[in-house]
């Protein structure tokens, strides 16, 4: 089964992103806005018990956190994502760590981490640079507290569904 791992942001700002996902993600969809904090991975249902009892432990070990999402940017050239930037932050960093240890399902990133919101992909080339360099001037200034986080799966029609949440600093 394919899993992942995600923050899920405020009512308000999964709106906001959702306002560009319908017309520049075609996974608007098949799940809602979103950080990721491990991308989707492989596991047998058997290894669930164990994945959820690590995770348990992890979100244990962090305390609630703000974030700050401050522009717009992009991943091009090395694809067409267009995105809402998350401000570096030592809890967020700490907690992809974690959950990249060696001992946990998944393995390590494919990529470095850059905690961000998609708002745009699988754009063509010059869609992207047409929808980037008019977002790009948009004032963005948000933060929130973020206090969960969420283990997802995947169903056969590609959505994405919570197995499990996992609250910060609760024992």
């Amino acid at each position: 089964m394919k899993l992942g791992i995600v923050i899920f942001p405020s009512k308000k700002l999964q709106d906001f992103a959702n306002s560009y996902r319908k017309r520049y993600d075609p996974h608007y969809a098949l799940v809602p806005p979103h950080i990721t904090l491990k991308s989707p991975f492989d596991a047998e249902e058997g290894d669930l018990k164990s994945l959820t009892s690590q995770l348990e432990e992890i979100a244990i070990k962090h305390q609630p956190f703000s974030f700050h999402l401050s522009k717009v940017k992009t991943f091009h050239p090395l694809n067409n994502v267009i995105y809402l930037k998350v401000d570096p932050n030592e809890t967020l960093t700490a907690l992809n760590e974690d959950l990249h240890e060696d001992s946990i399902i998944g393995g390590k990133p494919e990529y470095g981490f850059v905690p961000h919101l998609t708002i745009g992909q699988k754009l063509s080339n010059l869609e992207h640079d047409d929808v980037y360099n008019s977002l790009q001037m948009m004032d963005v200034d948000h933060e929130e507290t973020v206090d969960r986080f969420h283990l997802l799966y995947q169903l056969e029609n590609g959505s994405w569904t919570v197995y499990e949440t996992f609250l910060l600093g609760k024992g």
